[in-house]
């Protein structure tokens, strides 16, 4: 869960451990403002938000580290002292070896009449906090020694974490965890959002992430330009603003899915009711013939066709508007035709699942079309492995859209968003009870219905993205473990009218 202070300006932009360190540098070269003033800001930044969130007003443990994460821990304790609460600090490295702002941020610690003493495991029974000010982003190898002596012992006591900055041992880029790291309930970073805390292990390890910018002005950022952003809540609620009121279904697009290959009805009716509760005007199924009339049945509101031959489906994809192919389509010589069928259409296409399978193996480049592929899909589709996919998926994303020309929708935790024109998006919403069967059937019927809507492919997929992961979101709260697919169908209402 990301959580943004006010008045930042990059809360929709996520930058690299460099475009950081950019930043910082820019901000004290440029714009004169003294190193220790950023440490000192930052310190109050993470106070403020440990008392918003934390009752606890006694037994503080500081784990303090080299460098400037160090430094803050050192001034945030100072801070603390000062405001009543008992502090403990504890050091990684031998404070007489600081140097720089860290070493002005321990001697006012020790000033203010504080000592602090070399990490034991013996440490105050009241201990009903410990702040993590060990290693911060800067963290390109594995944590050993005493390090990783503290980052266990704060793991296993009772005492919820804060991280300053990125929790200890996680890596500042692609959220690796280098071989241990913190976990923390929460993360306040500083100067920009880091990749790292929202990709690979970073969400399991971060916990509630706050951004403080510390003031830091908007010139000095000219030169960071992000790695990925994501869709800010003004923006999502202006993509679902109401409806006028003669508004009527003939302006909300046609939605046509194909799927359902015999034995599977099931993923299309998930994908045809998520599009229709994602607002589409009239969705319609072509599926193969024994499905028909259950779906009917099971929901009304579907326009289902049951199809023999590919030919059949001519004349109803001829009116569609957009076109979600795959959910439960098989990979039979009825489905391979089907999806020839739909190729020569020439229709915008949502394409998942058997379609992506189907794709992989004509090689086809559809002119219009956004693809959805789990690891698992994107793998085929690139001749890896699903294992390379998840260790790159930046990487993986970037040679999807180049490869296919096409918009790529990355799922998984931390689904990523891209078709090459300007930075790609990331969706920090959902759960993981939405590992289970039909959730990506439901994303395609809600992607395919914001593209019938008339948004373009970008806006559909990130937009239909996030409003499947924050349905998700809501239909887990009674608990992530047996959530359905239709249970989050049921949520979208919920998520389309903000």
């Amino acid at each position: 869960m990301i959580l943004n202070t006010a008045n930042t300006s990059f809360e929709a932009t996520y930058f690299s451990v460099a475009e950081i360190r950019g930043i910082d540098r820019a901000a004290i070269d440029e714009e004169g403002i003294a190193g220790y003033a950023l440490m000192t800001r930052a310190a109050q930044a993470a106070l403020d938000v440990v008392r918003a969130h934390h009752q606890g007003g006694n037994g503080w443990v500081f784990l303090c580290g080299s460098g400037n994460n160090g430094g803050d821990a050192y001034v945030m304790a100072r801070l603390a002292h000062a405001e009543g609460i008992d502090v403990c600090a504890r050091w990684l490295s031998d404070p007489s070896e600081l140097g720089g702002d860290a070493r002005r941020a321990y001697e006012d610690f020790r000033s203010a009449g504080l000592s602090c003493e070399a990490f034991t495991e013996n440490l105050p029974g009241d201990t009903d906090l410990i702040v993590d000010g060990m290693l911060g982003s800067g963290l390109v190898r594995d944590v050993s020694g005493g390090y990783r002596a503290a980052v266990e012992w704060a793991n296993a006591h009772p005492a919820p974490v804060m991280a300053l900055d990125i929790p200890t041992g996680l890596h500042g880029d692609d959220g690796r965890v280098l071989g241990v790291a913190i976990r923390a309930e929460w993360t306040v970073t500083f100067v920009g959002l880091k990749t790292g805390l929202v990709l690979g292990e970073g969400p399991d390890h971060c916990g509630k992430v706050t951004l403080a910018t510390l003031n830091i002005p908007e010139s000095c950022r000219s030169g960071a330009n992000g790695v990925f952003r994501r869709l800010e809540e003004p923006r999502y609620r202006q993509a679902l603003a109401p409806r006028a009121r003669d508004a009527h279904k003939g302006q909300h697009g046609h939605v046509v899915i194909v799927g359902g290959g015999p034995g599977m009805s099931g993923a299309a009716r998930i994908a045809g009711e998520a599009a229709l509760r994602s607002g589409a005007g009239l969705v319609s199924i072509v599926t193969h013939p024994e499905h028909a009339a259950g779906l009917n049945e099971g929901r009304p509101e579907l326009m289902v066709r049951g199809v023999e031959d590919a030919a059949d489906a001519r004349s109803l994809l001829a009116k569609a508007d957009v076109v979600g192919v795959g959910p439960g389509l098989g990979q039979d010589q009825w489905a391979a035709s089907l999806v020839r069928e739909v190729l020569l259409a020439d229709k915008p296409l949502v394409i998942d699942a058997d379609g992506l399978t189907l794709l992989a193996s004509t090689g086809s480049t559809p002119p219009d079309a956004i693809l959805t592929p789990h690891p698992g899909e994107a793998a085929r589709l690139l001749g890896q492995t699903a294992r390379g996919i998840q260790a790159g998926r930046l990487a993986a994303l970037d040679r999807l859209a180049d490869r296919y020309q096409a918009t790529i929708v990355l799922k998984g935790a931390g689904t990523l968003v891209s078709s090459r024109d300007g930075l790609p998006w990331i969706c920090t919403a959902g759960n993981p009870g939405m590992a289970s069967a039909g959730m990506g059937d439901a994303l395609t019927g809600i992607v395919a219905s914001f593209r019938g809507q008339g948004l373009g492919r970008e806006a559909a997929a990130i937009l239909g993205a996030t409003v499947h992961a924050r349905a998700g979101d809501r239909a887990a709260i009674a608990g992530q473990r047996g959530l359905l697919a239709l249970d989050l169908v049921d949520a979208i209402r919920s998520q389309v009218n903000p």
